[in-house]
């Protein structure tokens, strides 16, 4: 279990080149897994739909002062007493940009958990990818695959994974553009200024973004006591505690201050957050983004 705030030393060449080959040996059964909780947990929802421009039928409601006449269905409000507009379903696809985190320390799985965190936050990325191709967005992993509209986009990114790699850190934001928006899923263990500043930089960008924060059960509840040896994935640091069981109080608090410092910033920035634990369904993690990104504009387009 990587230390909060520990500070990352670059890997060997030879340990980036077995992780990324283990990490692509698991994107067919992830691809597999991803499509399954979409199937399972959003059958008979519409995506994102919403009220502008566009060609398609969404639905009629009342007629509201000051609204355009023009766009009355008159057949349909001869049925009764009332007056109805003819809405048409939006359109114009929104870029968003998907990223799941491949540094070590989301390799880390605890007897309490039946996945890793990446294994989560593949499925949970793939599973997006799956559901906003459905609705006609257009959807990239930068560093990875430029934005695209296709019905296989979550295909297309596992097997771009697969075949480019990805390099641990933060993604590559020179492609994100003023508008689009970002999802992005890690534990988010690195120090907490660098991950505010990259927050900040891509919010001075015009970019929106939501974060999906990764926890094992044993790293928010620390259930150890003993004689312990604690292992940072990321460096091969150790350390051993006599008697674990008296860093719980303290071990607690920094993890739910650092925790509280994304979602403040979060919050001050209009940006989603969602914490999330692998001993929970991806299904929740899921269905909580992608009404975040549904609920990212008015009907009037005005973004809340």
């Amino acid at each position: 279990m990587p230390p909060i705030g520990q500070t990352v030393s670059p890997t060997p060449s030879r340990d980036a080149l077995k992780r990324a080959r283990q990490r692509a040996a698991l994107l067919p059964d992830l691809l597999v897994e991803a499509q399954r909780v979409v199937s399972s947990t959003i059958s008979g929802w519409h995506g994102r739909r919403r009220r502008g421009a566009g060609e398609n039928f969404w639905q009629f409601r009342p007629f509201v002062d000051g609204e355009s006449v023009a766009r009355i269905d008159w057949r349909r409000s001869a049925r009764d007493d009332h007056v109805y507009l003819r809405d048409q379903e939006w359109e114009a696809a929104q870029t968003v940009w998907l990223w799941a985190d491949a540094s070590p320390s989301m390799l880390y799985q605890s007897r309490g958990a039946s996945v890793s965190k990446e294994s989560r936050a593949l499925v949970i990325v793939l599973a997006l990818a799956e559901l906003l191709a459905r609705s006609g967005e257009r959807i990239g992993y930068p560093g990875v695959m430029d934005p695209v509209i296709s019905r296989n986009a979550a295909e297309k990114i596992a097997a771009a994974l697969m075949t480019i790699g990805q390099k641990p850190g933060f993604p590559p934001d020179d492609r994100l553009q003023r508008f689009s928006e970002i999802v992005l899923v890690s534990d988010f263990l690195d120090p907490v200024d660098e991950v505010l500043g990259h927050m900040e930089r891509l919010a001075r960008r015009g970019v929106r973004g939501h974060l999906v924060a990764l926890a094992d059960p044993a790293e928010e509840t620390f259930p150890y006591a003993g004689r312990t040896e604690f292992r940072d994935p990321e460096t091969g640091a150790r350390l051993t505690a006599g008697r674990a069981e008296t860093l719980t109080e303290d071990y607690r608090r920094v993890f739910a201050a650092h925790r509280e410092a994304l979602a403040d910033t979060c919050r001050k920035l209009d940006w989603g957050f969602l914490a999330h634990r692998t001993d929970r369904l991806a299904s929740e993690a899921l269905v909580a983004v992608h009404a975040r990104l549904a609920g990212g504009l008015h009907a009037s387009g005005r973004r809340i």
